[in-house]
């Protein structure tokens, strides 16, 4: 499966770790050669290093910090100098901020949107004329299960992932007739470092996936063409269940899960 970008680049940001880090163990595995992007350059070295080592791919890296809006442009000026043709870009970038809203810092909350939200549009939109131009590439965008309802306690996280769920759903159906594939993967808790970075609770975390496992439902879900796929069975399951609940009632049900055990 992961042979589709066998030979073609792909871009990854928050490749450091997590998802991001599976993901391009999974597509170096399958001969893609990547850019990786994060903030943590030591990180992206020794990644860099070890998968061009091991699967004899290339593979550059660009430390880049989302937070700053400038980001994205000095990120795709970085792939044009080097006349690197992206043929899948994956923005999984993201971070939570769990709490009350009046507690958590407004400057935290702000820099979320601007990662989870803006620098995913404006890479998109830098990386997918091209893929226009050619008639071929792929776009592949971290949402989660968060997407499809409200989350009490992690109420912008949520937020800033229904938007990259309907964003990536929109233009999926634009970009169909170009020949371009967009695809939004929806996982639920996941082994990652998600959970110290948000703070969130332990219980949240008891039926987690592995990291492996989520990067594998999204390559195989966006190569099979899907505008979308949520990762786990019983993810899937809890996702139509709410669909005939009423969203008062699954709104209250996310609040008495997330809810801080100090309140």
């Amino acid at each position: 499966m992961n042979d589709r970008w066998r030979g073609k680049w792909a871009l990854i940001t928050g490749a450091s770790a997590g998802i991001g880090l599976e993901l391009a163990r999974q597509l170096a595995a399958g001969g893609a050669h990547l850019v990786l992007t994060a903030r943590r350059t030591d990180r992206l070295q020794q990644l860099a290093a070890e998968l061009s080592g091991k699967h004899q791919i290339r593979a550059e890296i660009f430390a880049a910090d989302l937070t700053r809006p400038e980001a994205p442009t000095e990120v795709h000026e970085f792939t044009s100098n080097k006349q690197i043709e992206i043929e899948l870009l994956v923005n999984n970038a993201g971070f939570g901020a769990y709490g009350h809203i009046h507690e958590i810092p407004a400057e935290r909350m702000l820099e979320m949107i601007q990662v989870n939200c803006s620098a995913v549009v404006h890479l998109t939109r830098l990386y997918i004329a091209g893929m226009v131009e050619r008639r071929h590439g792929d776009v592949l965008i971290l949402a989660s299960t968060a997407s499809f309802q409200a989350v009490p306690f992690n109420s912008v996280y949520a937020a800033t992932k229904s938007f990259d769920l309907l964003f990536a759903e929109g233009i999926a159906e634009e970009m169909r007739p170009f020949g371009v594939r967009v695809c939004a993967l929806c996982p639920g808790s996941t082994e990652t470092e998600f959970q110290q970075v948000a703070e969130q609770p332990d219980r949240v975390f008891r039926s987690a996936e592995t990291a492996e496992k989520v990067a594998r439902v999204g390559l195989e879900a966006l190569a099979a063409g899907k505008s979308y796929v949520i990762s786990g069975a019983m993810n899937r399951l809890m996702m139509e269940s709410e669909r005939v609940a009423p969203r008062s009632f699954v709104v209250k049900m996310a609040a008495k899960m997330m809810r801080p055990s100090t309140s």
